[in-house]
């Protein structure tokens, strides 16, 4: 008894007199507490009215505000305000801006400035769609059902410009023709001796001779068959029409999620996705042009490099022998926003190769009817980053896109004529977004130039290049520019100061104007909250870790630490600015800073923000350059901070969690208790557009799959294990993780834990259950880092 007390006296100066007036039940209650931030800015067409979702009187969801630039006051818009809403950036413009037309609740709508007026060009129950300017601003082109129509601005006629039909003919229709002698030969024998039917059928010709002589046009038929028509688009003069044919592959078996706690009393099945390795499907790129009635298959097989193998094959070299020998094009995907040049006469094609690749931009010029190739990016990895689907024309000869070639996300511009490249952006840095201004003389560009963990707003002239910076206030800048460029809604916030909605003109040196200033609640104001210092600690090839740490008030050597694992893999956590997604990860972390941990949130190899290089590190190999990183973050604690190398701890959520348990799995020794939150446990279950991206297809590249799934590494647990998994996950399925509890089972380990929600999705909803997970979460750091 004596060397039970003697052993409590000696612990508690270090693990015990630490206090907080935080708790779980506080931080994880409904968000409302914390204050209400404005969200989804928007102008209106004239540039005077600025709309934005916000909820200061706290009600059970957000509500649409405005304010105006001759009035600042946030006022809250009338139903009556919202049904006649015009979103400024959903409008399409003529040439000279002086008119508009967009679709509102399915019907088109035209309306000028000068004179005043607004026309409904349609009202039908049918839904139309991609309304823009055509036929040198003079039609209305827009999309009904799968074909195109114009409508006259001057005399109001709508014309219907397309006909796609599923077949030629129809088998069995009533009037369909003989196709072969024996049925001409019965359909003769039956004119000759039923005479009702002969005298129909000279009425049915006579009455189609007579209507033939007033057809003023034949349309031709586009026939799709089966396949699935996608990306129509009419070209600006209305001479071409651009589409896709897209035959979908074999298709894939879906999962199933039970619904164990229903309204009805019975376990439902909720329908999910397909699991990775879906069987792809072809895509054919056809040019229609109206006037020569000629209809281009645009040739997909002879890009540059299409027949090359990937990298990985070697690791297999049967299959890349047969590869090899084949020699046959890879299959490829046609973007769905294909672009025309606002002459009509080229229009810029996106491919994709369906391995991700490779990426073509081709121009298909209408008058030669044949394509030239602006720019191809490979990547033995895969294609990715931010603006990857940026591209567009600045005039009739320029096109811009965005490209990772350098290493890091650049804007470019290439002349189709010169066939010259010249890249407007340079250097260690993402461009995050790239819009082009009204007078098309600048981009508009948000960069984390100057801090990997802080974005701004520039203007960037494209005559020579130059850059203005715009923003000058610090942390996140998230910037919506007006219709006529001259005004900005900013929404900016930092680590501890959740978002608020600011007013700028879009002028270098402008001061910004504060609109909303209920981002923190009274309540919420009265702690202290940590701003993390963001460190760079080298990892263990040399590269560079950024990571958020959050220090005990009163710090000393051989306290415990926590090293938090982001999610989503390409993410960032070690910014400057408030996060969205990890909030109540944020106010646990000031938590456990207040009861004596350190805590460390590395931006891990693999994380957004960062290029190329650090984007693509984790390829064939999840658990490899990314858990390292985390490791060496807990290793940085120990020798700067004199962190207790046995007292550290480990947790995320998805991703995080899947770092979490591969942590727990094969580095044993370096962390004492993990919690892994909604973990992928085998990558083979997961989905095919993430997962296919990194690891290849699981047919084709077996070995990544294995290298990269915890389930088969679950032998190497040591330390203590929490594992918590909503059981309505329709992301990562709950079957990952009573997989692995199987797994842990049959290797009869005993050190580990289970909690499953059985009315949660992947991302938790409902307080108590955020409250009840942080409590197993922190009661396991407890009972384990401060044994």
């Amino acid at each position: 008894m004596k060397r039970q007390i003697f052993l409590i006296i000696l612990l508690a100066p270090l693990f015990t007199v630490a206090q907080s007036t935080l708790t779980i039940e506080k931080i994880m209650q409904d968000p409302r507490w914390i204050g209400t931030s404005p969200s989804n800015p928007f102008w209106n067409v004239g540039s005077d009215t600025l709309f934005f979702s916000w909820n200061p009187e706290k009600n059970t969801s957000d509500s649409l505000y405005f304010i105006t630039l001759k009035n600042n006051t946030p006022q809250k818009a009338t139903l009556a305000q919202q049904q006649v809403l015009r979103r400024g950036e959903s409008v399409r413009w003529n040439r000279d801006r002086s008119a508009i037309v967009y679709v509102m609740k399915g019907d088109i709508f035209y309306e000028t400035f000068k004179p005043a007026k607004t026309v409904r060009i349609t009202q039908t129950t049918d839904f139309e769609s991609n309304a823009d300017f055509s036929f040198n601003d003079s039609k209305i082109a827009y999309q009904s059902g799968q074909n195109l129509f114009t409508w006259d601005i001057a005399s109001g006629q709508i014309t219907q410009l397309t006909n796609f039909v599923n077949a030629d003919q129809q088998p069995g229709a009533r009037n369909s023709q003989p196709s072969n002698p024996a049925e001409k030969w019965l359909a003769n024998e039956q004119l000759q001796y039923l005479q009702v039917l002969k005298e129909r059928k000279e009425k049915s010709d006579a009455r189609k001779a007579y209507n033939d002589k007033f057809r003023t046009e034949d349309f031709r038929k586009l026939v799709t068959g089966n396949k699935r028509l996608s990306g129509l688009s009419l070209s600006p003069d209305g001479q071409n029409v651009a589409y896709t044919l897209i035959q979908s592959g074999t298709a894939s078996k879906r999962t199933i999620v039970p619904d164990y706690v229903t309204e009805s009393g019975y376990t439902t099945d909720i329908p999910g996705r397909a699991k990775v390795g879906e069987s792809g499907s072809t895509y054919q790129l056809y040019v229609y042009d109206r006037t020569s009635d000629t209809l281009v298959s645009v040739n997909l097989e002879n890009l540059e490099g299409i027949r090359d193998i990937p990298e990985f094959y070697k690791d297999y070299p049967s299959v890349y022998e047969k590869l090899k020998k084949d020699n046959k094009p890879r299959p490829v995907s046609v973007g769905f926003r294909n672009a025309w040049s606002p002459d009509g006469k080229n229009l810029l094609i996106e491919i994709r190769s369906q391995d991700h690749k490779d990426r073509w931009l081709l121009v298909y010029n209408t008058d030669t009817k044949s394509t030239t190739q602006a720019d191809h990016q490979h990547d033995e990895a895969w294609i990715g980053g931010p603006g990857m689907f940026n591209f567009g024309w600045l005039n009739e000869s320029t096109l811009y896109y965005q490209s990772e070639k350098s290493g890091y996300s650049h804007l470019y511009l290439y002349d189709i004529q010169s066939k010259a490249t010249r890249q407007l952006t340079s250097g260690n840095y993402e461009v995050q977004s790239a819009s082009l201004s009204p007078d098309k003389k600048y981009f508009y560009i948000s960069t984390n130039e100057n801090d990997p963990g802080q974005t701004n707003f520039y203007k960037l002239r494209i005559t020579d290049g130059r850059q203005e910076k715009i923003t000058s206030m610090p942390g996140g800048n998230k910037v919506t520019v007006s219709p006529d460029g001259k005004q900005l809604a900013i929404l900016n916030s930092l680590s501890n100061k959740p978002w608020e909605l600011y007013l700028q003109k879009n002028e270098a040196g402008s001061k910004a104007s504060q609109i909303t200033d209920k981002g923190m609640s009274d309540e919420f104001r009265a702690y202290p909250w940590r701003a993390p210092e963001v460190v760079a600690f080298e990892a263990r090839d040399g590269a560079k870790v950024y990571a958020r740490v959050y220090k005990p008030n009163n710090p000393k050597p051989g306290m415990p630490a926590v090293v938090f694992v982001h999610g989503a893999g390409y993410l960032q956590d070690a910014h400057k600015w408030w996060s969205d997604s990890y909030f109540h990860d944020y106010m646990f972390h000031n938590m456990l800073a207040d009861y004596g941990y350190y805590v460390i949130a590395p931006d891990y190899r693999a994380s957004s923000g960062y290029g190329r290089d650090w984007r693509t590190a984790i390829y064939r190999h999840m658990g490899g350059w990314d858990l390292t990183d985390n490791v060496d973050a807990a290793q940085y604690l120990v020798k700067t901070y004199g962190v207790d190398a046995k007292r550290i701890g480990i947790y995320g959520g998805s991703y995080g969690g899947f770092i979490t348990l591969m942590a727990m799995f094969t580095t044993p020794d370096v962390f004492a208790a993990g919690a892994g939150l909604r973990s992928v446990t085998e990558w083979a279950n997961y989905n095919d557009g993430y997962t296919s991206n990194i690891l290849n297809d699981p047919y084709n590249d077996s070995l990544a799959y294995r290298r990269s799934s915890p389930i088969y590494f679950a032998e190497g647990l040591k330390g203590n294990l929490l594992m918590c998994h909503g059981l309505i996950d329709v992301n990562v399925h709950a079957q990952d993780i009573i997989k692995l509890t199987q797994r842990l089972i049959e290797l009869k380990k005993e050190n580990w834990e289970l909690a499953l929600y059985p009315l949660e999705d992947h991302g938790f909803v409902e307080p108590t259950s955020w409250m009840d997970e942080y409590k197993r979460i922190y009661k396991l750091f407890e009972t384990v880092l401060k044994k």
